[in-house]
């Protein structure tokens, strides 16, 4: 498998959000850093909601 074509700037801001070592985010399948991606958005969305009430 290749690894993802992710500028550096990119798979630092994903390390960083996802709480994962580059070397991880280059070598994951993109389909399961999507997945966490989304997860992330859903907690965020949840965190916010429940912070606005």
């Amino acid at each position: 498998m290749n690894p993802n074509q992710f500028s550096l700037e990119t798979a630092q801001k994903l390390a960083e959000k996802l709480n994962m070592p580059i070397e991880h985010i280059m070598h994951t399948p993109k389909h399961i850093i999507m997945a966490k991606i989304a997860e992330l958005e859903k907690k965020e969305n949840e965190k916010t909601e429940e912070d606005s009430n």
